[in-house]
């Protein structure tokens, strides 16, 4: 369903599974996320930011994030296809709606959406694809009435950079070290400022983007599990089990079972 649009609860998004969220990943839809009650804590492009009540935040397509949705946090999340009429933003945006009649207007549309994927009428992504194009004017025009956010700092653009190496070559198994060679910094640098915009370090980002594709081509998919080793660079589908033992308590045939049987 990567070509349509669609509305899901967060609960929903995560199917049932906290890491499908919590560990760095990207989508291959825009997500248009609006929290209505709660805290949650996202990490975007390897900068984390605390999400509350009535905040949207803008996740571009293949932009590594990952959301920790509090005990209490409810919000819905629109996936737009990339490409379409439904324009998004190139750049993550957060955003925090103090305006009651700009809440309830995102609320309203949200509500019709759901409304028309329960009902199942004709034409119903047709109107889905309308309601999305809607969505993104007012997002658009939210984005007008806020603040001019200030310039990212040097750290924020490192981590930035190494937040989208990592996204593209995270299946190479290269070491954290090639990147900060690439990146013209020293591992303990580069290490020292991850752990500082989003409390993770450089290896353990790369680490658990590594871990998140492992599960979904684990659980979601039916590839022998050396060649989900082989997919994700590493040398030998023994150590490749070693590293999900260690990071998951399982292994990747018991990961694979749990998952058919959920």
């Amino acid at each position: 369903m990567t070509d349509t649009s669609q509305l899901l609860t967060l609960a929903q998004w995560s199917r049932g599974a906290p890491w499908r969220l919590n560990l760095p990943h990207s989508q291959p839809r825009h997500a248009l996320i609006w929290v209505t009650r709660g805290q949650a804590r996202a990490t975007v492009s390897g900068v984390r930011r605390g999400i509350g009540a009535h905040n949207a935040l803008a996740v571009p397509a293949g932009t590594l994030f990952s959301l920790d949705i509090g005990p209490a946090c409810y919000g819905q999340v629109c996936l737009i296809a990339p490409g379409g009429p439904a324009l998004m933003p190139d750049q993550p945006e957060h955003l925090r709606i103090r305006e009651v009649q700009n809440q309830a207007e995102l609320t309203a549309l949200l509500d019709a959406m759901a409304r028309e994927a329960a009902r199942m009428r004709p034409f119903a992504d047709e109107a889905a694809q309308a309601l999305a194009i809607l969505i993104t004017v007012w997002l658009r025009r939210a984005l007008i009435d806020q603040e001019v956010p200030p310039r990212p700092t040097a750290a924020q653009r490192l981590v930035t950079a190494y937040a989208s190496l990592v996204e593209q070559n995270h299946r190479t198994g290269q070491p954290m070290a090639n990147y900060a060679r690439d990146l013209g910094v020293t591992p303990t640098h580069l290490t020292r400022t991850c752990k500082a915009c989003c409390d993770l370090t450089a290896a353990d980002l790369l680490v658990q983007r590594t871990l998140h594709a492992a599960r979904e081509m684990l659980e979601d998919g039916d590839d022998a599990i050396r060649h989900v080793a082989a997919q994700l660079g590493f040398g030998s589908a023994a150590y490749f089990s070693r590293f999900i033992a260690q990071h998951t308590k399982a292994s990747p045939s018991e990961l694979r079972k749990r998952a058919r049987k959920a």
